[in-house]
């Protein structure tokens, strides 16, 4: 999948898993922390489908007050309300034959949860105002940053809809989770906007690379574009600092919150055998050179603190 950058075993779990359901129409539900990039994956799925030449329609059913959410999903007749001077097609319908995205699924309201299970049980809508069914052929593929089984517990969430949206749930992971990654997604975005504001910052420095590998990310990947395009916009020169990513220094940085020494030390050399596998390019020879020790030794160490996500690319 193509918009998908990552070579971790988080991402690519996750990935292969997409790949398989693409060509098929079962209802997909993806799940993750907002920033991970869902509609990224959702757009994926309908590129590598069947479906790739008709059209993806995306909806957040968080950013639509919920007494316009109803008439923007099905539409509506003329004269159906105050306002309404003409028939107009909603999401559902523009989206015949290709695919409909619906964002933040666990934000829809009670009671239009009721119509959308009809509709996909059925494959058919009523626009508001209307009395003919109209038959609608498309895949719904739906996504939330919500714990959807706890509201259904609490009843915000239909119990049926819940099991008819997530046929097949994808779980895409945090950037926090995707060590591998942060630097190859960082080179991307760097060169997306480098070139989109003719800047002149063209790589990172060994402090900003080090700021980036011990970052949490708590916006995941849509905090790391924002802090990408003001870096690349507010660099002096041709090197992105810590400071032009609103970033701290990793040797400015508190010390980790335990004090036993095993841990301390487990933290440390992680981190240290991240950093020098990225500044290596994920050459082992040269990540056991930077690091001062022998490949058999640093092959130990991968296994010792379980970093199955670095490979040889030697």
């Amino acid at each position: 999948m193509s918009r998908i950058v990552g070579n971790s075993e988080a991402i690519q779990k996750v990935v292969r898993r997409a790949e398989k359901i693409a060509n098929t129409d079962i209802s997909t539900l993806l799940l993750g922390e907002s920033g991970t990039g869902k509609e990224v994956f959702a757009r994926s799925i309908h590129e590598h489908s069947p479906r790739r030449d008709k059209p993806f329609v995306a909806i957040n059913c968080a950013s639509i007050p919920e007494n316009l959410l109803e008439s923007e999903l099905f539409g509506y007749e003329k004269g159906a309300f105050t306002g309404a001077n003409k028939t107009t097609v909603g999401k559902i319908e523009t989206a015949q034959g290709g695919t409909l995205f619906l964002d933040e699924i666990g934000d829809m309201p009670i009671g239009l949860q009721a119509k959308m299970l009809r509709f996909l049980q059925e494959r058919v809508i009523e626009r508001v105002g209307g009395r003919n069914e109209i038959p609608v052929d498309i895949r719904v593929i739906c996504a939330t940053h919500r714990d959807l089984q706890s509201m259904v517990a609490q009843e915000t969430f239909r119990e049926d809809l819940y099991y008819r949206v997530g046929e097949m749930p994808i779980i895409i992971p945090p950037l926090r989770d995707r060590d591998q990654d942060i630097i190859l997604l960082a080179r991307t975005f760097l060169n997306i906007y480098r070139e989109e504001f003719k800047a002149k910052a063209k790589s990172f420095s060994e402090s900003a690379v080090n700021a980036m590998l011990a970052h949490k990310w708590p916006g995941n990947i849509r905090e790391m574009q924002n802090k990408l395009k003001s870096a690349v916009i507010m660099a002096e020169g041709t090197v992105i600092q810590p400071d032009d990513l609103g970033l701290i220094p990793v040797d400015a940085q508190d010390e980790p919150e335990t004090l036993n020494l095993r841990e301390v030390r487990e933290i440390a050399e992680s981190r240290a055998i991240r950093r020098a596998y990225q500044k290596a390019e994920k050459n082992m020879s040269r990540t056991a050179e930077l690091l001062g020790v022998t490949r058999p030794t640093l092959y130990s160490l991968i296994d010792k603190y379980h970093m199955e996500d670095i490979k040889s690319s030697d």
